[in-house]
């Protein structure tokens, strides 16, 4: 019987003029922090609401940094640090503990509220037969990678936050010949433009 995934939320502490600052032009430094905590929030509980396995929130700052202790801990939630480095460095150190660990690994962010438990179910089903799976976002990137198998070359010199990360991603796992399931495509929340696909209950008050 194959181990369930893991799923690793990728989380920035959701601080005024550190979090989502792209958002600030629209929404203010301080609506954009809070903005970010109500998303971190939302994406914790699809995480666990998915029941398809373990749940780890991979952070930075360190899970010990006083900027987390108003995020209820979880007893259901694993804490990790994600350390130095580039995103790339970062989400290839979890990627190859979790898979050393001998479980899959669902990678996703926080940025995609329609990331919902139904849809992360669906990429964990897909890893039952792929070695690979993507849910790629609308502005070039993605919001969820699934992987059966290690190559710190999903991860390495890629470069991040632009148009050409999905398609870069899925270029290189075809390179090593592994099978990918590409899902469908979601709506990051990443520029003020990006409001439009808020649900209505992470709506910023007026």
């Amino acid at each position: 019987m194959a181990r369930p995934p893991r799923i690793v939320i990728f989380a920035k502490a959701p601080v005024a003029g550190l979090a989502k600052t792209r958002l600030i032009p629209a929404l203010g430094a301080q609506g954009s922090a809070r903005l970010a905590s109500a998303m971190l929030k939302h994406a914790v509980e699809q995480a666990l609401a998915s029941a398809v396995g373990p749940v780890e929130l991979c952070v930075t700052p360190a899970p010990h940094d006083p900027v987390w202790s108003g995020l209820a801990q979880q007893d259901s939630l694993n804490w990790s640090d994600q350390g130095h480095g580039d995103l790339g460095e970062r989400m290839t150190r979890a990627a190859q503990r979790t898979l050393e660990a001998g479980e899959p690994v669902l990678l996703m962010g926080t940025d995609c509220p329609e990331l919902t438990a139904g849809r992360i179910r669906e990429a964990a089903a897909s890893l039952l037969a792929t070695d690979a799976t993507l849910v790629p976002a609308f502005d070039g990137g993605y919001v969820l990678l699934g992987l059966n198998r290690f190559d710190a070359s999903l991860f390495t010199g890629i470069a991040w936050s632009t148009a050409t990360v999905a398609q870069e991603t899925r270029r290189r796992v075809e390179q090593l010949g592994w099978s990918l399931q590409t899902l469908p495509t979601l709506h990051d929340i990443d520029e003020p433009a990006d409001l439009q696909w808020l649900p209505d209950h992470l709506q910023p008050p007026i």
